[in-house]
């Protein structure tokens, strides 16, 4: 057979291009686009939908350590399944590095955990936690000629933030060796402040997480973030930008010549602060930082996902069960909200989200679409052109998409670990019905054909940002 798989009659969308071709598949990867596609050992036909490259979040968290008996809600196994599910073919979560705990120690187990579990392919930052002079000058710089080109600084949470000096002097390593920084940009002085008034205030109900993480907090991160960048010399990438404020300190940046990439997500654009106002400690569900803002806010991320402000449209899925002593309403969370583990589920909905907001209301286009989910994280974390693209060459990572059907969000039909989906009840238009991975059918007519292990492990090249293009990949 001169193919393995075939797609035919469908509407092909790159981040420059919608098309009506065919597509030939040989030994895992796009063998040919168009032409005499005749004699294939598998033929799908693809009539009435698109024909999109792999989703690829570059924001997730699986199976991290959370803290004194908090425990995440996905493993590699149910966390791919979910992703791959929602029309993803390869995930990048984040390699945590304990304090006192070497990089290399911590990547051996977490490669362990993902050995044999896997739906769709992964590739994982680091979390630089304790940026010891052995982590600088060794580790560091022998793990990103490894492929680990990418790593992450926190300026919030008291056991993970690093103070300006330490990011810094991370910042320094990447510039000498061609890596990515991504930042998590909160004044944790700030919020500690504020924690402390609501407190002798007795407001600890989950609602208060938003009021101490106010948008001032994130923007003033946020400005010094890329100042720190600045003075170090390297690009930033800005992740889960929440509002208008913090993305006008990315866009003076830009106008200063730096190269500072933002991201978005989906529950800044669909959930509010009133979402953490639930009753029975219902709020619980929605606690996440950045938390989400008001409706003013929902607009200026749409309008930043438009203009080109954000490069990255991610999930930052970071699943914690509501209904359990070991996730949101543990002994301590279900009494003050300072407690309640970070985070919410979302790897699954994160493209059906902007597919049916942003595409099928305008807001957005098809090869926008396509840009904002896999191309750009591709070319900005060092898959591109292997992964994020249909061209000749590239990996057989394809979604098929019916446009036209019609769901409601329901947790008991997602694949995640949590028990419950923020955006309940959301209804949304056009669905990842086949997923391809590689080659393999993984998903087909919506039903998960593929099996655990299917997915592998992916090194990484530098990021595009360093070959003097501009910030701006959308």
């Amino acid at each position: 057979m001169r193919f393995d798989l075939v797609i035919l009659n469908g509407t092909v969308a790159t981040a420059s291009d919608v098309f009506s071709a065919d597509i030939g598949i040989k030994d895992g990867v796009i063998a040919q686009i168009g032409g005499d596609l005749a004699d294939a050992a598998e033929t799908i036909d693809a009539s009435g939908k698109y024909v999109l490259p792999g989703g690829i979040d570059s924001h997730v968290h699986i199976a991290q350590p959370s803290g004194e008996g908090i425990v995440m809600a996905d493993d590699f196994e149910s966390g791919t399944r979910s992703a791959l599910m929602g029309g993803n073919t390869t995930i990048m979560p984040f390699c945590l590095q304990e304090k006192g705990r070497p990089l290399r120690e911590a990547l051996k187990a977490y490669h362990a955990l993902a050995e044999g579990q896997c739906y769709t392919d992964v590739s994982f930052h680091l979390i630089v936690s304790d940026p010891s002079d052995a982590v600088l000058g060794q580790e560091l710089p022998a793990l990103v000629e490894d492929g680990y080109t990418s790593f992450k600084v926190f300026m919030t949470y008291e056991d993970l933030r690093l103070s300006d000096g330490q990011i810094l002097a991370t910042m320094d390593v990447a510039r000498r060796t061609g890596a990515l920084v991504m930042v998590h940009c909160e004044n944790e002085d700030a919020i500690r402040y504020l924690i402390g008034r609501h407190e002798a205030e007795g407001n600890v109900a989950p609602t208060a997480h938003a009021s101490t993480r106010p948008i001032a907090v994130e923007r003033e991160a946020t400005h010094r973030a890329v100042s720190l960048a600045e003075v170090a010399d390297v690009p930033l990438v800005i992740v889960h930008v929440s509002n208008r404020e913090s993305m006008e300190e990315i866009e003076r940046a830009r106008k200063r010549g730096r190269k500072v990439i933002g991201e978005t997500c989906p529950q800044y654009l669909m959930l509010t602060s009133a979402d953490l106002d639930g009753m029975d400690w219902e709020g619980a569900k929605f606690v996440c930082s950045p938390p989400p803002r008001d409706v003013t806010s929902q607009e200026a991320c749409w309008d930043g996902l438009e203009r080109g402000v954000f490069d990255l449209f991610s999930s930052d899925h970071c699943p914690f069960r509501y209904d359990d002593t070991a996730g949101k309403l543990n002994p301590k969370g279900a009494k003050n909200f300072r407690h309640i583990p970070n985070g919410i589920p979302g790897v699954e909905t994160r493209l059906p989200i902007l597919f049916s907001e942003g595409v099928l209301t305008g807001r957005i286009d098809l090869s926008r679409f396509v840009a904002l989910t896999a191309t750009n994280q591709a070319k900005i974390y060092g898959l591109y052109p292997r992964k994020g693209t249909i061209a000749v060459g590239a990996d057989a990572d394809i979604a098929i998409w019916n446009p036209g059907i019609t769901r409601c969000v329901r947790h008991a039909e997602l694949h995640d670990g949590a028990d419950y989906s923020p955006y309940e009840g959301l209804e949304l238009t056009g669905w990842p019905i086949t997923v391809v991975l590689g080659g393999k059918v993984m998903v087909r007519d919506g039903k998960l054909v593929g099996k655990r292990g299917d997915g592998r492990y992916r090194s990484r090249s530098r990021s595009a940002l360093l070959d003097g293009r501009s910030p701006v990949l959308g």
